[in-house]
């Protein structure tokens, strides 16, 4: 997921041994880059089946709650007509009452003849309907019942693959890893450094927008110009008003990736995207993929603080903080972090939401 950490080649050629275990480690890297793009996909169709399992879930309650009651209106309904046809059959009008009961082939037939006969009142009828109504809505709740544990299967063994994918990687990244363990100090040490120069540069970006917007709240209007005739490939969305977002995000620079994690004491990348937005009143799905259904598509060019940046194909999202930035918990052995939108970022771009 993210862009491989730059080696240093000092004292390189002072000693042939040292350039080729940096050569090896830089190898190594580039795999572990291209394994965790392929990881953190797998993170995301386990967390697309998790979100699609609950809906499931939540539709298999309802319904059965709701078969439970057209059951018992059906029996209800039932007995109704069952009286009904028995003051038929016992009436003065025997005649009558055998053709209806005794030349119907099915219950169907029988409420057919039954609606179609001058004997049935307006009560009658309205019996009728209800035992018809009540018999369709149970087969249709049955059915749906059967459609939902066959889905339910079918998705709990897409989650019980995907997870098995993860662990699968997991493994081969910390063999990987294994290999270069020496260059693993060096390289964190780096990486910290350049966060922390990150993260001073965004919270003075942060205090410059906010004292923009105090400014501009206190200015008179001004008449905005005409917009230019060409149409954008995208249409214009709506200002974000959810700019804040990134102030919370950045509380948690620092936490470790978790994958499934949505919680301070870990995040994967949905799940960071998820809890930011919660905590400034915006309920989301714990997945990339769900994720991206959500708000009005933006150009990358109209980016504002807050909008989510997808990558990957939308197996990787983020929150964009502005300046060609974005916070983001990249893979599993990182943190949450700054990373600019170049290199792998734009390399495999998909596209922005604003919510």
């Amino acid at each position: 997921m993210a862009a491989a950490f730059a080696l240093t080649a000092a004292s390189a050629t002072a000693d042939p041994s040292v350039a080729s275990k940096q050569a090896e480690a830089q190898s190594v890297m580039g795999q572990i880059q291209q394994l965790d793009g392929s990881l953190e996909r797998a993170v995301e169709a386990y967390n697309l089946a998790n979100v699609k399992l609950a809906r499931i879930r939540h539709d298999l309650s309802d319904n059965t709650n709701a078969l439970a009651v057209a059951k018992k209106s059906l029996i209800h309904a039932q007995t109704q007509l069952s009286a009904r046809l028995v003051d038929i059959y016992t009436s003065g009008d025997q005649n009558a009452g055998l053709a209806v009961l005794l030349g119907a082939s099915s219950l169907d037939d029988m409420l057919g003849r039954m609606d179609a006969s001058d004997r049935v009142s307006e009560q009658d009828s309205l019996v009728l309907k209800q035992v018809a109504r009540f018999r369709r809505e149970v087969q249709h709740r049955q059915h749906f019942l059967q459609h939902a544990h066959a889905e339910q299967e079918q998705v709990v063994a897409q989650r019980n693959a995907a997870r098995a994918s993860v662990e699968s990687q997991l493994g081969q990244r910390r063999q990987l890893l294994g290999s270069i363990q020496g260059e693993i100090a060096q390289l964190k040490a780096a990486e910290a450094a350049r966060q922390a120069a990150l993260q001073a540069q965004l919270q003075q970006q942060l205090a410059a927008q906010q004292s923009a917007q105090r400014q501009a709240a206190l200015a008179p209007t001004v008449p905005v110009a005409s917009p230019s005739t060409s149409a954008p490939s995208i249409p214009a969305a709506p200002p974000s008003t959810h700019g804040g977002v990134v102030g919370v995000a950045m509380r948690y620079l620092g936490t470790p990736y978790v994958w499934g994690g949505a919680s301070p004491s870990g995040f994967d990348c949905s799940g960071l995207v998820m809890y930011a937005y919660a905590q400034v009143g915006v309920s989301l799905p714990h997945s990339s993929y769900a994720q991206y259904g959500y708000g009005s598509p933006v150009s990358r060019s109209d980016l504002q603080p807050g909008d989510l940046v997808f990558f990957d194909g939308l197996g990787h999202v983020g929150i964009y903080v502005g300046g060609g930035s974005f916070i983001h918990a990249p893979h599993t052995g990182d943190v949450v972090k700054i990373s600019s939108l170049t290199g792998w970022f734009a390399s495999t771009y998909v596209g922005a939401r604003r919510l």
